[in-house]
């Protein structure tokens, strides 16, 4: 038998699972329960933060980590460290406020005044205004250049004339003969106080030495208390959401170059650096980082950018990574992704590739509704605005999962944080769909946010796993935990099954020319359960190379590279596209061939050899399904068309594990999916942890495989020798309806305290939501209905399906346990339950604490209905 499967089925996979365990200074009884309902809910690992603790790295902060240690030893648990007092990581504990000033952040910002020539001695004001609180706060700093640029006299734009003019400025004053025409003089300051002034004092992630203090301050002090436990017990260090934090206008997530108001993260050594490679003269430029422009523009703006992300990734995460490996544990985390901020300044740190480069796994998350199912492509409202729906569904993810396929150090693995801030209204329900949604990208790592050991109700960030007992959905987390546990392992240390590389777009961005989202073609691709990578040109410029006709890059085998339009790359990319082209890689321009170099360099050799190769094909979007499928570039086939059908694709030394997903939350899919295997297939469940054979048809050298699949559903194929003496499930066939239970049922009520103690509520006739009933609107717990069950055997398999729930269920057949669901289709199978004659029947449904406790996160999103809805109905097989 398979190895992972035997393991897996046997109850020896390996824990995937650390959730954020938030420290607020608790007494130490707390600390030791919310450890046990952690250890308790089938999870083997915590991520302590601080969130934040009254005294971090005071006595009772090692106080506090003491108690949660000796817990993690005795149930054999692992333990994570958020690595600052609060996030986003950056903070360094509070020790760069007093840091040296070389320590500290640093930024470029820029201020201009227009001038009318020709005028003689003229004189004007350069001196950056005094930092006055409340009213100039980013006041102050010291003049680095300033220079003036000729506009043109029709339409006001900057040209290509400039002056420096930073000598002709005596105290603070500019004295200049202006010449004819309209100019425009730029103050280019450097400033302490730019930025999100919420973090002023921030370490500066482009300078090494302050992220040491970081490092020394946080890392050394868990070394030097716990260095025994070490690769151990302590697993290794988070960080959350590090990133440049320059935008003080708030619009974070759209902080591109070329926002005159925007501070730049800056250091004292990118004076050099531009010098060296931008030439003597670069101070001429400067002032088109902020303000538009023509050829000069487009090229600083790709330099300034392509090094700050460089170097944010050498002196934060492979500095703090290289620490972490030197003492033998692992760096995770994750930057923001939001709304394409992963390319840009910001919250952002500029590049995603670059800037987890360091980490041993990829990581990111999703958090505050940047997930609604169903709305995978129009907007939809989340906390901080609207939703880029289309990238957070076809984009994130598959970005980061991408990450962990081509850096050997990762080994695959993909962490997400996950469930934060949606809001009571969020369930087991909706979070297995989050977790469905990630594990078919890819991802194999989860950090639930969060277990909070404050007093209920605790209003940071709900839901929370427990909410010291308050919440009545805790009991039947473990059951989601083991499923997540399981589908990680089976879908770990494979190697992934892909048909194409898609080019990620951040430097073509950079250059300000038209660009196309690198998600826009992947939307297309996964539409078409056509499955691919995101590479970066920092890979296709080092990494890959052809084989055969294919794209390789560690283990991972792509049929051909996908370049998204970009009206500018990288030389050394488009030299590489002709270089693999040449080598026989297939290589898709969508909606045409680059224009330009990011450099300016000249690449019109190289266009003409990209024209004329016979391997490179520039297509339409709207083509690139038909041209992927016509040469054969796809992994599985699908009857018909099946736009929110996922799968994902692992094939295992003995086994192919495919899982596939109906991410909608309406409508249901069945359908004929064809596999490139042959032999005995079988159906895994992991959530009951079985399998049964699959009924196939076999078609050359593939399989046909008949899938149905409600709503949120997920079913998982394996190929491959299973072990003969293995116990399969019977096979499932066509089931058809017996008998409606109309009632009426007998109402109980619970709260997740009293469970499993009820309250009498009385009967009911008919089945409705009951968050519409007098007394019960605001009622958050269990209700149990009753009824008997008469049953006379006739050897045949019965099953009751539930028809609507809302949302997690139980059935009891004379008081045993059938089973638990936690997502539709609410079906247990009874028989071996049943008696003849007489039987009692209980079905408890469990809800969300939103209907008692209706936070403002959970404004944002659909609140269902409380209870059983039914129809209610016995099934048996055709």
């Amino acid at each position: 038998m398979s190895t992972r499967l035997n393991e897996v089925l046997n109850g020896n996979e390996d824990n995937y699972i650390l959730p954020f365990f938030w420290q607020h200074g608790e007494e130490e009884e707390v600390l030791r329960e919310e450890m046990a309902r952690i250890d308790e809910a089938n999870i083997k690992a915590v991520c302590v933060e601080a969130r934040p603790h009254p005294d971090f790295l005071g006595p009772k902060w090692w106080k506090d980590m003491d108690i949660i240690m000796e817990e993690a030893k005795n149930r054999n648990m692992r333990v994570w460290i958020l690595d600052d007092d609060h996030f986003p990581t950056g903070h360094a504990a509070g020790r760069i406020k007093d840091a040296p000033r070389e320590l500290r952040r640093l930024f470029l910002s820029v201020d201009h005044v227009d001038a009318l020539g020709p005028r003689n001695n003229s004189s004007f004001n350069v001196e950056p205004p005094p930092y006055i609180p409340g009213y100039y706060e980013t006041g102050g700093g010291t003049i680095i250049a300033v220079i003036a640029i000729k506009r043109d006299s029709l339409t006001g734009e900057l040209t290509e004339i400039s002056e420096d003019l930073t000598t002709k400025v005596d105290n603070g004053k500019l004295y200049w003969d202006i010449p004819e025409g309209y100019w425009r003089i730029f103050t280019v300051v450097e400033n302490e106080r730019g930025g999100d002034l919420k973090k002023n004092d921030y370490l500066n992630p482009l300078v090494k030495e302050s992220v040491k203090v970081l490092i020394d301050t946080v890392y050394e002090a868990f070394y030097e208390r716990y260095r025994d436990d070490f690769g151990d017990t302590i697993a290794g260090f988070f960080s959350d959401e590090p990133g440049f934090y320059n935008d003080n206008e708030g619009a974070y997530y759209d902080s591109k170059l070329g926002k005159p108001k925007v501070s730049l993260p800056w250091s004292a050594d990118l004076y050099k650096k531009f010098e060296n490679d931008f030439g003597p003269d670069y101070k001429k430029f400067l002032p088109f980082l902020w303000h538009d422009g023509g050829k000069a523009m487009s090229e600083i703006r790709y330099y300034y950018m392509d090094l700050v992300t460089k170097l944010y990734a050498e002196n934060f995460t492979d500095q703090i990574g290289d620490w972490c490996r030197e003492h033998d544990v692992e760096y995770i985390g994750h930057v923001l992704e939001d709304n394409n901020v992963h390319a840009r300044l910001g919250s952002g740190a500029g590049h995603f590739f670059r800037a987890l480069g360091g980490q041993d796994m990829s990581g990111l998350d999703v958090v505050l509704w940047q997930l609604n199912p169903g709305f995978d492509e129009i907007p939809s409202r989340m906390f901080a605005g609207e939703a880029d729906n289309e990238f957070f569904n076809y984009g994130m993810a598959k970005m980061a999962t991408s990450l962990a396929h081509m850096d050997p150090k990762k080994k695959g693995r993909t962490m997400a944080e996950v469930f934060g801030a949606y809001g009571w209204v969020e369930g087991l329900k909706l979070m297995k769909w989050i977790t469905d949604h990630m594990l078919v990208r890819g991802v194999n790592h989860f950090v639930p946010h969060a277990f909070s050991p404050k007093e209920y109700p605790d209003y940071d960030c709900p839901p929370h796993m427990y909410a010291r007992g308050k919440n009545p959905q805790y009991r039947y987390y473990k059951f989601l935990n083991q499923y997540t546990n399981r589908m990680s392992h089976l879908l770990s240390e494979g190697t992934h099954v892909a048909s194409a590389a898609v080019l990620y777009h951040a430097e073509a961005e950079w250059s300000e020319g038209d660009y196309m989202y690198f998600q826009k073609p992947v939307k297309e691709l996964m539409k078409n359960q056509i499955d691919c990578d995101i590479l970066p040109c920092d890979a296709i410029i080092e990494d890959v190379e052809v084989q055969n006709g294919k794209l390789v890059l560690n283990e991972e085998t792509f049929d051909c590279l996908i370049i998204p339009y970009s009206e500018a790359l990288p030389a050394r990319a488009i030299n590489r596209f002709a270089d693999l082209a040449d080598e026989g890689l297939p290589v898709f321009f969508i909606e045409g061939l680059p224009q330009r170099s990011c450099e300016g360099e000249s690449i019109n050799d190289v266009l003409e050899l990209l024209d004329s190769s016979q391997k490179v094909k520039t297509i339409p979007l709207a083509d690139l399904i038909e041209t992927m499928k016509s040469a054969g570039y796809y992994d599985i086939q699908v009857k018909e068309q099946q736009p929110y059908l996922r799968y994902y694709h692992v094939k295992h030394q003995d086994m192919d594990v495919y899982m596939f997903f109906n991410e909608h939350p309406l409508y249901e899919i069945e359908t004929e999916v064809q596999l490139p295997v042959t032999g005995r297939l079988f159906f895994y469940d992991a959530f009951d942890n079985s399998v049964r054979k699959a009924q196939v048809v076999e078609k050359g050298e593939n399989s046909l495989v008949s899938i149905k699949l409600s709503p949120f559903e997920t079913v998982v194929v394996v190929s491959g020798s299973l072990d003969e003496t293995l116990e399969l499930s019977p096979e499932l066939r066509t089931l058809q309806q017996a008998a409606t239970i109309e009632g009426p049922w007998t109402l109980s009520t619970a709260t997740s305290e009293q469970y499993p103690t009820f309250d009498s509520w009385g009967k009911l006739e008919s089945l409705s939501d009951l968050s519409r009933m007098e007394g019960l609107k605001s009622f958050s717990g269990t209700m149990q209905y009753e009824t008997e069950l008469k049953w006379a055997s006739n050897g045949e398999r019965l099953w009751i399906d539930l028809g609507d729930a809302f949302e997690t269920a139980e059935v009891f057949v004379n008081g045993e346990s059938v089973g638990v669901r936690i997502q539709a289709p609410y079906q247990f199978e009874l028989s071996g339950y049943l008696r003849e004659g007489k039987n009692s029947l209980q079905i408890e449904v469990t809800n969300t604490l939103v209907k008692e406790a209706n936070d403002m996160l959970s404004r944002i999103g659909h609140h269902e209905p409380s209870g059983l809805l039914g129809p209610v109905k016995l099934l048996v097989e055709e």
